[in-house]
């Protein structure tokens, strides 16, 4: 993801060592979430849980993670980063531990196929969604620790720190990948989840032997212990959730990470079902990171004075075009299925310009959302109306996960035939609709987004 706009920082030298510790402990956590992150629906898929339920379930565990931030970020305020941290990382070792467990120790087997129908039993249901819960609890803590951490110890140079802390966000989701990738070709697939508990073990005696919390935040938590309890974070919210304007602005908004959870719904699913039996979605998907590495000084140089409402406007519009590309595959000769310089699929090489397509949408869109909200948020409530930034992501995932299965599967896969080979030949009718469809929420989102500007002007020269 794109970074938010730091805080304005205390004076500093230099880095303090909890500062690179914050960051290699980041690298780590997204290490072990991104190599898992793009398999999820297909794993779940491959142990029997049908059409919806592993995109439902991908988009709650995505829900959990940036909700209860809300929640837990203030409890960690509470208690302290590095306790907080440490009770994350074990919560997040036992969650992905559970997720492979049906495999490990279950006698479940992985389908070839992704299977239409429900067929998994307690022994796949009970710890899949015991380490969905457990792992969305534990992720919610790590991010507004580790930012709370980089913002706190940015000193001086708050805009390099930020940088820092965004390359190795990015730098982590490669790792995760490329590492998930060398041992799920070795082994099986499940060993996805071995990666994400060896990068949490990792990361927890990281945060054990090196982080420390300050002098200073100790001192601030005792002085301030028991002033915000979980009855007033949950006032919080309904005053913010009562500024019609705001609350307004999240539904809008979340369109666009509609369209951006579908990375790891729709295209997981159509690259396994209709391009190729056995995908790397964690190569093609390294072109988030890879995108946002390498492009965002350049498009921040570029575009950051454009205003934010517009800059948001012309992510959305990206991202919604990205879903387009994919209808140009399914009229070329061979379809989507044929080779490009044998190297992979003709619709593998655009579901990946698809992705790289959405990473460019988030260098417009991210940052500038978290610079809208404060100018949107009312005097003096800007940190309190910022804490609740990642609720479209929440909204966006909550609802992507079932749509998005809807899409593919009620759509996309009308008058299917199955191959031989077990893949599905689309209909180019209604695999260009599903498409369409998708890219039309993406510019009803861009256009919402334009609208509910137009009205916030006239409202507030009223």
């Amino acid at each position: 993801m794109a970074a938010p706009p730091p805080a304005t920082p205390q004076k500093s030298d230099s880095f303090p060592v909890t500062f690179w510790t914050a960051n290699l402990t980041e690298l780590f956590e997204r290490g072990a979430y991104y190599a898992m992150a793009s398999f999820v629906v297909l794993y779940l898929g491959q142990l029997g849980l049908g059409d919806y339920w592993p995109s439902t379930l991908n988009g709650i565990l995505w829900t959990l993670v940036y909700f209860l931030p809300i929640l837990s970020g203030t409890i960690a305020d509470q208690v302290g980063f590095k306790r907080s941290l440490l009770a994350a990382f074990i919560m997040l070792s036992i969650g992905y531990f559970l997720m492979g467990y049906p495999v490990w120790f279950g006698g479940e087997v992985l389908h070839d196929l992704v299977g239409d129908e429900m067929t998994a039993g307690a022994g796949v249901i009970v710890p899949v969604m015991i380490g969905i819960l457990v792992i969305g609890m534990g992720g919610s803590i790590i991010k507004p620790c580790i930012s709370g951490t980089v913002q706190k110890t940015a000193g001086q140079r708050a805009t390099l720190a930020f940088a820092i802390f965004y390359m190795v966000v990015n730098i982590g989701s490669l790792l995760g990948r490329g590492i998930s990738y060398i041992v799920r070709t070795e082994y099986d697939l499940s060993f996805i989840f071995a990666v994400a508990v060896g990068c949490s073990v990792i990361a927890f005696f990281v945060v054990l032997f090196m982080y420390r919390d300050s002098d200073e935040d100790t001192e601030a938590r005792r002085s301030r212990k028991g002033q915000r309890s979980v009855g007033r974070i949950l006032l919080d919210m309904v005053l913010v959730l009562k500024n019609g304007r705001f609350a307004l602005f999240l539904v809008v908004s979340s369109g666009f990470f509609f369209i951006y959870s579908q990375v790891y719904n729709v295209i997981p699913l159509y690259l396994k079902k209709v391009v190729e039996t056995d995908p790397a979605v964690d190569i093609y998907t390294m072109a988030n990171p890879f995108t946002i590495v390498f492009f965002q000084l350049l498009i921040t140089k570029a575009f950051g004075k454009m205003k934010p409402i517009n800059s948001i406007i012309v992510g959305i519009v990206i991202i919604g075009v990205s879903m387009l590309i994919n209808i140009i595959p399914i009229y070329t000769s061979g379809g989507v299925t044929a080779d490009v310089w044998d190297l992979l699929p003709m619709g593998a090489l655009f579901a990946t310009l698809t992705v790289a397509l959405i990473a460019f949408g988030e260098l417009f869109t991210s940052a500038r959302t978290y610079e809208y909200i404060g100018a949107l948020a009312p005097k003096g409530q800007e940190g309190l109306f910022l804490g609740y930034a990642n609720l479209p992501m929440a909204i966006g995932s909550l609802i992507g996960g079932p749509a998005g299965a809807a899409i593919f599967n009620e759509i996309m896969c009308t008058n299917a035939v199955k191959l031989d080979n077990g893949l599905l030949q689309l209909d180019p009718t209604w695999n260009t609709i599903g498409w369409v469809v998708l890219m039309g929420i993406g510019l009803v989102s861009a256009l919402s987004m334009f609208l509910y500007n137009q009205w916030l002007k006239k409202v507030q020269a009223a």
